[in-house]
């Protein structure tokens, strides 16, 4: 429990007094968000808001994690520096994506094809390494089979069904999260309440680890490492709460791309590593509507020269339907918070159930 504890807390520090220091740095430099058009008049006055505050929520998480380790004196795993690394990668796609934008002074940075084949490499890569490094015990940081509450044995990609599964996860994830990035702290907050659901499913996993050396419980977890991805779900939730400080409304500094497809990712990351991916569409329910909001405006649009929405994603739809931002904001965030809590109901329902039958 300490190197959870500690994680959280130095990142939560970190993110807290780097961010405004990242404020100061960009304003100067001149890295202001362009607004989308369909929006100027909702979000005019955000123009030249300082972006890229991504940088300080991987900063903090990487600081976080690393100081957890340094002071516990665990060793790092491969589970907890594959989805460090996911993350990343991800991040330094958004920042191109971020920097493009600034540089060109418009609101669309890298093209769909450069976008896409960043995600793929980074992908690719995870899912690669994710697949090897079995311990003791034979168990991989992830599994070929899909995941619900644990392994479904029924159904199995193999390494190369895995590899594309992987792909298609990730980048739908990231951009999930980048489509929800639309109002201040509107993701960041939202990620933060899935993140720290997963803190309490891996610290679950760890309690009841099928390889602990009382031996394996009823309903226990076949998992590795689940102590030291509680550690960067920790460490990545408080990062998003000190950056929350200085992003809610009214923002002083947006993540853009740099946090928003960086978060995507440690989300998909999290959710294979812990065997928990059609899970994560339960508790990353507001992603899932923001995203599912998007494709749905396209797919109608092309079909009927229609409108299904007033816009999308889903949130900018309410604003124009005359909402406050912040009324969107905290009833997404409630949705958000429902969504968690209904995904560990679902999570521990699971174990009982298992347990009790087992016993």
């Amino acid at each position: 429990m300490k190197p959870i504890l500690v994680a959280a807390a130095v990142s939560l520090v970190v993110s807290i007094l780097f961010t405004p220091y990242l404020i100061r740095v960009f304003s100067k430099q001149g890295f202001g968000q362009e607004i989308r058009e369909e929006v100027q008049s909702q979000h005019a006055a955000k123009r030249g808001t300082p972006t890229m505050g991504g940088v300080a929520i991987l900063v903090a998480m990487w600081v976080g994690y690393l100081v957890s380790h340094l002071m516990g004196g665990d060793p790092m795993t491969a589970s907890g520096l594959l989805v460090l690394g996911l993350t990343t990668a991800l991040g330094i796609v958004g920042f191109l994506d971020d920097f493009i934008k600034i540089r060109k002074q418009r609101n669309l940075g890298l093209n769909k094809t450069a976008k896409l084949v960043g995600q793929l490499i980074a992908s690719v890569l995870f899912a690669i390494l994710a697949i090897r490094f079995a311990n003791q015990n034979g168990v991989t940081p992830a599994s070929v089979e899909l995941s619900f509450l644990r392994d479904i044995t029924v159904i199995s990609f193999g390494a190369i069904g895995f590899v594309i599964f992987a792909y298609v996860a990730i980048s739908g994830w990231s951009n999930a999260v980048n489509f929800t990035d639309g109002m201040d702290g509107l993701a960041g907050g939202t990620a933060a309440m899935v993140l720290a659901t997963y803190v309490l499913i891996s610290f679950w996993q760890l309690r009841n680890d099928c390889f602990a050396p009382s031996g394996p419980m009823p309903g226990c977890y076949t998992v590795r490492d689940p102590l030291d991805i509680a550690v960067v779900a920790a460490a990545a939730m408080a990062a998003c709460v000190g950056f929350l400080w200085w992003n809610a409304a009214p923002a002083k500094i947006f993540m853009g791309d740099t946090g928003s497809l960086a978060l995507g990712g440690l989300l998909a990351g999290l959710s294979m590593v812990t065997r928990t991916e059609l899970l994560m569409i339960v508790i990353g329910g507001v992603f899932v509507v923001e995203a599912l909001s998007v494709v749905l405006q396209i797919v109608v649009f092309r079909s009927t020269r229609r409108r299904l929405f007033r816009m999308a994603p889903f949130h900018h739809h309410f604003e124009l339907a005359g909402w406050a931002e912040t009324t969107v904001i905290i009833r997404f965030w409630v949705l958000a918070g429902i969504s968690c809590m209904f995904g560990v109901g679902l999570f521990y329902a699971d174990w009982l159930e298992k347990a009790m039958i087992l016993k």
